[in-house]
């Protein structure tokens, strides 16, 4: 007990213990602003619902039947002007889609319970306004009817007018002809002049114009009614047209009997009727200007009931403003003491983080720690021998205290590294002297070679010089062989010596052998002296530029490597396929040169596929080695192509294989030069060597010429190489 009352007490000294009272005091501030915050946000969140669910409806709604009603008045008078019974219903669609608007938002009013008695006010000025757009809407239809029935009449009086025209104008003419010639017809005789210029004759024509012009004005009066905008004006027409239909009644009843009377008389009736029946024009415009009246009369009553409507809303909608602005008012006054307290905790809380930051973390832990770092890092640094006095009691005394066993035992592995080091460097200067000697040795062997290469080269000169006299001497007498042997045919034809047939083929064929195995003896001479030529030709390493012909440069030089490994190794095979440009031609070169380039790849070549033949054997498989010569003439320059089916060359000795001294071949069988030199040979020439090659499969060299000689290269640049493998 005791203890862990005495630990409890070392306790208040740990940075832990200071860290987790700091952290306890920032979450009951934290707790509090939490508190107040909530408080806050829920007072706001009530007001607002209260504002939410309660006012804005309210406001909402209120907007919306001031709307709607609006709406509904506007449109209220579209029914009295649509043209057509299709733009009549499209307005009436209109209105019902505003009133359904309007019922949504009045419903939503009337469920808010503020100020009831307001509400019903609305309620019925709003239901008089729709009660009066209905009736708008009854009347509009009828009067539909009554344009129609117009438009029928219109049509019937144009009808009357023109049968009547066509029944008075023949017998007015036939009347005026009657008096004047006393004709009736042109068939019967004339009546006598007493007779058809009687007073009778003459006032029955006077009464047949009255009725001409008395229709004319009975059907004006009609017409004139059609275009009546004033109820007013009906009657003093309907008058007139009554007189005139007395006046045609009397002349008309002078005419009883007659065919004209017969003929017209139902037409006279129909008109009568047009004008004093009772579907008549004047009574049906009288029911069309009724009826306007009372639209009129409906729509300043509508509009009336709207100013009063909008006035109700406008009170509502004060009331519900005020409601709104109390309610925040008190999410305001919630905000600001919310605000007051936070502030407050957070200037508690800052104070306090401040002192912490400024008794605690700085002086008591930055600081300590930063001793504690500047010491490890005098550590790093290789000064084992510093030492700082950290002090206290915490966690970093017991770090100080750790870093100074660390620092002691690091001072006894610095000895013991120390001398590890000491005895690595001797090991590499050892390996580096070991390596240097192996380059030494290497470099003696290669020297050895190059002097051994030399002497080669000059005892194949001069043997090349020696054999070369034999050579003129069987090739001079092979060919005097070959005229003897003609002289000799000669002589026999000459002397006219006498042989039988069998005698004469056997005489033709032993010349023939002679001179064909002379021919032969020649040929493989001349083939000597080419050899011989060559190998004269390389000793002297001439650096004349010459017209070559490629095709024939690289045939030959590959003859003479295919020969020399021939020489080297009787086992050796190698099928060698041509396949020339003959476009190729001559390209100006140095001979020899170039041809060492030739030399040596075909030498290579000859050496992968003959390692790969061995291999091939030993393992049982089928191998026969192909060296393939391709040339082709380009636009700019010749290429030519060195292919073997040998072992091929990796893709990391590739990158090597130009630089000098770098062979893949045992000592004794390569310098290491070749490949670097021809690759300068080429470059004197204009040109670049690339390669292609797949391990086990083949290797491609692939030379690349310009067609015109290239400036000449500073002399010092390239030497001539008397011979390299």
């Amino acid at each position: 007990m005791v203890d862990q009352l005495k630990r409890l007490l070392e306790s208040r000294f740990r940075i832990s213990t200071q860290l987790y009272v700091a952290m306890g005091g920032a979450v009951v501030l934290t707790l509090a602003a939490s508190l107040v915050g909530w408080f806050s946000f829920n007072r706001v969140g009530d007001v607002q619902s209260q504002v939410n669910e309660g006012s804005v409806p309210e406001l909402a709604a209120a907007f919306g039947v001031a709307q709607h009603s609006g709406n509904l008045v506007a449109a209220a008078p579209n029914l009295t002007v649509a043209a057509t019974p299709e733009e009549f219903a499209q307005v009436v669609l209109d209105i019902d889609a505003a009133y359904a608007s309007f019922e949504t938002e009045m419903a939503t009013l009337e469920q808010s319970q503020r100020e009831p008695e307001r509400v019903l006010r609305i309620r019925q000025r709003a239901d008089t306004i729709i009660a009066n757009i209905d009736a708008l809407e009854e009347e509009t239809a009828g009067v539909f009817d009554l344009i129609a029935r117009r438009e029928a009449l219109q049509l019937e009086l144009t009808d009357v007018r023109s049968r009547l025209d066509d029944a008075l104008a023949p017998a007015i003419d036939d009347q005026l002809f009657f008096v004047l010639t006393g004709y009736r017809n042109f068939v019967s005789a004339p009546a006598l002049r007493d007779s058809h210029l009687s007073e009778d004759q003459i006032v029955r024509y006077r009464r047949l114009a009255e009725l001409q012009a008395d229709v004319n004005i009975a059907t004006e009066l009609l017409a004139n009614a059609f275009t009546l905008s004033d109820a007013s004006l009906i009657e003093p027409l309907r008058e007139r047209f009554e007189s005139t239909v007395t006046r045609i009644d009397r002349n008309l009843t002078a005419e009883a009997g007659t065919s004209f009377w017969l003929e017209s008389s139902p037409i006279f009736e129909r008109l009568f009727e047009l004008g004093s029946g009772e579907d008549s024009v004047f009574d049906l415009f009288a029911a069309e200007l009724r009826i306007a009246d009372h639209q009129a009369e409906l729509l300043d009553l509508n509009r009336a009931l709207s100013v009063e409507l909008v006035a109700e809303v406008n009170g509502l909608v004060g009331a519900a403003q005020a409601s709104t602005e109390d309610a925040t008012q008190a999410s305001t006054q919630a905000i600001f003491t919310g605000r007051v307290l936070l502030l407050a905790i957070i200037a508690i809380s800052i104070t306090g983080a401040l002192l912490i930051t400024w008794l605690f973390i700085g002086r008591v832990l930055l600081r300590r720690i930063g001793m504690l770092s500047q010491w490890m890092r005098d550590m790093a640094q290789g000064d084992l021998e510093v030492r700082a006095d950290i002090g206290g009691r915490d966690e970093v005394a017991e770090m100080a205290a750790a870093l100074d066993v660390f620092r002691r035992h690091a001072r006894e592995v610095q000895r013991l590294n120390l001398v590890e080091q000491l005895a690595e460097e001797l090991q590499g200067k050892n390996d580096e002297l070991e390596e240097v000697l192996e380059q030494l040795q290497q470099a003696q062997d290669q020297i050895v070679m190059r002097e051994k290469l030399a002497a080669l080269g000059e005892l194949t000169a001069g043997v090349a010089h020696e054999i070369r006299n034999p050579l003129n001497f069987v090739n001079n007498f092979s060919e005097s062989s070959g005229e003897l042997i003609e002289e000799l045919k000669e002589i026999l034809e000459e002397e006219g010596v006498e042989l039988n047939d069998e005698q004469r083929d056997l005489v033709d064929e032993i010349t023939g052998d002679i001179a064909s195995n002379v021919e032969r003896i020649r040929s493989h001479g001349e083939r000597a002296n080419r050899i011989v030529q060559d190998m004269l030709s390389m000793g002297r390493g001439s650096q004349e530029w010459q017209a070559m012909d490629i095709n024939a440069l690289v045939d030959q030089h590959a003859l003479l490597a295919y020969h020399s490994a021939r020489a080297t190794n009787s086992d050796f095979q190698l099928d060698i396929q041509r396949e020339f440009d003959p476009e190729t031609g001559e390209l100006e070169v140095i001979p020899q040169d170039l041809g060492r380039v030739f030399l040596n790849m075909v030498s290579n070549a000859c050496h992968a596929t003959n390692e790969r033949r061995v291999a091939s054997d030993s393992n049982g498989e089928s191998y026969w080695p192909i060296l393939t010569l391709i040339t082709k003439r380009a636009d700019d320059g010749v290429e030519i192509r060195i292919r073997d089916n040998g072992t091929g060359i990796p893709d990391d000795v590739i990158e090597k294989i130009f630089n000098p001294f770098f062979t893949t071949k045992p000592t004794d069988q390569g310098t290491g030069l070749g490949l670097a030199i021809s690759s300068d040979i080429v470059r004197r020439h204009g040109g670049h060597i690339r390669v292609e090659s797949v391990p086990g499969e083949f290797t491609e060299m692939i030379v690349e010429l310009p067609l015109e000689r290239p400036p000449e290269l500073d002399p010092t640049a390239l030497a001539a190489h008397p011979g390299f493998e």
